[in-house]
């Protein structure tokens, strides 16, 4: 009599066997091992996980970026399509991108969606990390009490193939600030990593942007003061600037409900 299958359980691959393993014959030399494609939604979902994508923006993907609408800004197009070329060439291009622009014009959702991708397609090791969160996270574990180390909060960030730095700038300055969001860019820029950079300050110098008005002259925050300068000529090697512009998303759909 034949055994019937369990219902719940998954059949077994033609290619492995359901070992998860396969033989490849590589240029007519003796066959090698490698890893069968029927482990890859597995190994998808552990990468999502892994890449600590706040629920907020899970919903975020390229796809549903939307730039056709009423006062849709004119940099937002370009920036859907110079997120989307990122993805297509990574990694054979490997350098990051950095959008700047006012709070609520979809930063951060570009970044999230360019996770999603290669993620998905590629089963690239992503990260995010919102930079507030990241620098209290180190502050906390120098408290004796803490069982996380500084070391163990970094390695993660360090070993990402593709790291997201969410509202770099967004902590307040301070030599401590300087020195790790240095070391933090520093270490990815020697292990050539890449990293994918969002900021609401202005990619300008610090003091480089003052306006004159009756009361005398304003000086803007930049990201330069907010980081150093030092540090914001090395995005500049590590990134290529996405300017994005427009009005606050956000602001717009909560207006919008009341309507």
């Amino acid at each position: 009599m034949a055994t019937l299958a369990n219902p719940g359980s998954k059949p077994e691959c033609a290619l492995c066997g359901g070992s998860g393993w396969k033989s490849v014959q590589i240029s007519g030399k003796a066959d090698r091992v490698t890893r069968c494609e029927c482990r890859y939604p597995d190994r998808i979902e552990k990468l999502i996980e892994a890449a600590r994508v706040p629920k907020r923006y899970e919903h975020c993907t390229l796809a549903e970026f939307n730039t056709d609408f009423d006062g849709a800004h004119r940099s937002l197009a370009p920036a859907r399509l110079r997120a989307g070329r990122f993805v297509e060439e990574y990694p054979a291009e490997k350098t990051g991108l950095w959008f700047t622009g006012p709070i609520g014009v979809g930063k951060t959702h570009l970044a999230v969606g360019i996770i999603q991708e290669l993620l998905r397609s590629k089963g690239i090791h992503c990260l995010f990390v919102d930079y507030r969160d990241l620098l209290k996270q180190i502050q906390n574990s120098y408290n004796p009490a803490v069982q996380h180390t500084e070391g163990g909060i970094l390695q993660p960030v360090f070993d990402a193939e593709v790291l997201v730095l969410d509202e770099l700038g967004a902590a307040k300055p301070s030599e401590w600030v300087f020195d790790t969001v240095g070391y933090i860019l520093n270490s990815r820029y020697n292990q050539q990593k890449t990293t994918v950079i969002t900021a609401n300050y202005p990619n300008a110098p610090a003091g480089g942007i003052q306006t004159r008005t009756e009361k005398g002259v304003v000086s803007q925050e930049t990201l330069g003061d907010r980081i150093t300068d030092r540090m914001l000529s090395r995005l500049h090697e590590m990134c290529r600037v996405v300017e994005m512009d427009g009005s606050d998303f956000r602001k717009r759909v909560r207006n919008a409900n009341f309507l």
